[in-house]
């Protein structure tokens, strides 16, 4: 059972509920114009990326809450003051002062209300929670382990902990950690670099890479604070996170997920929809079968699902083998589809059936990933997020057939750095980009 699955769902319903609070104030104390109602929830929605006002994590102090509301509040009245002043509309300090008074107390009460709200309910339910080992047994990680008995309205749920000193009730040595992680379901691993060697550390690194487990540090004074590191504080315990995903925030989620579904909307009804008889017929006429080719291959999380392509090859009992240049088995017609990626085109109804992103790592076959998952370092990061149409490995030169582990480990690299700097912006060049690369040509296109 997923303890999680609705988790995606909060920040959205939290900012759609922030919003109805802002239009409700809005036209209590300032203004029932459409226009300016609009460009008031715009100054919302803008300040909120760039002051992060939503990264909120189930152990964010409500200090830090009311702080990062303040800020928001302070900018977003001086905001809509500017533009009653520009516009010329008729400005009354009164009505300022209350609704900023009024924006401040309600949006607080509601924030602190739904905090002890999630609180109450991962205690009373044992719901939304994470299932968490620690590997090590000193001071610090004592201090962790209490915080995770003593506060169970923070999500977290410990499991045991695992160290090669003779201690009680240790859950058993370094070595047997491992499998005892694979075999509980475990979500987050905590390790004490102050334990740990540099061997083990990449060990721990790999393993929870390849396994898709979620890795932090409970640091001390060695080099891995020179890392590309995140810095939490779980009550006055400092954490140090291996590696910030932005998809993870919901709201960005969402927001990617709507670009996908208009994007795919779009292609199904003016695209597809007259491209799919034609092609299909003359597929049907060169070759015997079906029109699409479906293949099961690893998506989010490695949750198997069906990728659709127009079919590009004769029937044959390779299926599994990927295309290599002059392939036999790629008809005429095929040939030129898969040189301009239209037989990708009905990957936008994985899109639409949400199994695909319109960018991110392209979908590898099941026996790549059992060739490359525990050879190549961190492939398996791929698997973070949604497969993509198109990604940056492809824009950059790296699609098509993998030739050498050079191409594999290049491909890797490109994934990941585009699942740890997305951004909206960089989905719409790699779209771009990829479109230019269509009616450019690509070499590694057959």
């Amino acid at each position: 059972m997923n303890n999680n699955r609705y988790s995606k769902y909060i920040r959205p319903l939290l900012y759609a509920i922030d919003l109805l609070i802002i239009y409700a104030l809005s036209t209590m104390f300032l203004t029932t114009n459409v226009v300016d109602l609009g460009f008031f929830i715009f100054f919302w929605i803008v300040l909120s990326i760039f002051l992060s006002f939503y990264k909120v994590y189930r152990f964010t102090k409500i200090i830090e809450i009311i702080a990062l509301l303040s800020k928001q509040i302070i900018v977003l009245v001086l905001l809509i003051f500017a533009y009653l002043y520009i516009t010329g509309s008729d400005i009354y300090w009164w009505n300022i002062l209350r609704y900023f008074l009024w924006l401040f107390v309600v949006l607080n009460v509601w924030r602190i209300f739904l905090y002890e709200i999630f609180k109450k309910y991962r205690i009373i339910t044992g719901s939304n929670y994470r299932q968490v080992v620690v590997i090590g047994s000193n001071d610090l990680t004592n201090k962790l382990i209490n915080f995770f008995d003593n506060m169970p309205g923070y999500g977290y749920r410990f499991k045991g902990f695992f160290t090669n000193k003779s201690v009680k009730n240790r859950q058993g040595d370094l070595a047997q950690s491992f499998e005892y992680i694979l075999d509980e379901g475990i979500d987050e691993v905590y390790c004490s670099v102050n334990e740990l060697d540099d061997d083990q550390v990449k060990k721990y690194m790999e393993f929870c890479d390849i396994h898709m487990k979620s890795l932090k540090f409970i640091p001390d004074n060695k080099e891995l604070f020179s890392k590309n590191l995140y810095l939490n504080y779980y009550d006055l315990i400092p954490i140090l996170s291996l590696r910030d995903i932005p998809l993870d925030d919901s709201l960005k989620s969402w927001g990617k997920r709507t670009f996908d579904v208009i994007i795919a909307l779009f292609v199904l009804l003016c695209i597809l929809s007259w491209l799919i008889p034609i092609l299909g017929l003359i597929i049907k006429i060169e070759s015997k079968g079906p029109i699409f080719f479906k293949q099961s291959r690893p998506g989010i999380k490695e949750k198997a699902f069906f990728c659709y392509k127009f079919r590009s090859m004769r029937i044959n009992a390779r299926s599994e083998d990927s295309a290599s240049r002059n392939d036999p088995r790629i008809t005429s017609v095929g040939k030129f589809i898969r040189r301009t990626s239209i037989d990708e085109l009905p990957q936008f109804l994985n899109v639409l059936l949400g199994d695909m992103s319109v960018v991110g790592p392209r979908p590898h076959l099941w026996k790549q990933n059992e060739l490359y998952g525990t050879k190549i370092s961190k492939y398996m990061v791929r698997h973070f997020v949604k497969p993509g149409i198109t990604g940056l490995a492809q824009v950059r030169g790296y699609r098509g057939g993998i030739e050498s582990n050079e191409d594999i480990i290049n491909r890797t690299k490109y994934d990941i750095f585009y699942i740890e700097n997305w951004s909206m912006l960089l989905d719409i060049y790699i779209i771009v980009q990829t479109t230019f690369n269509i009616f450019k040509g690509d070499k590694n296109a057959y």
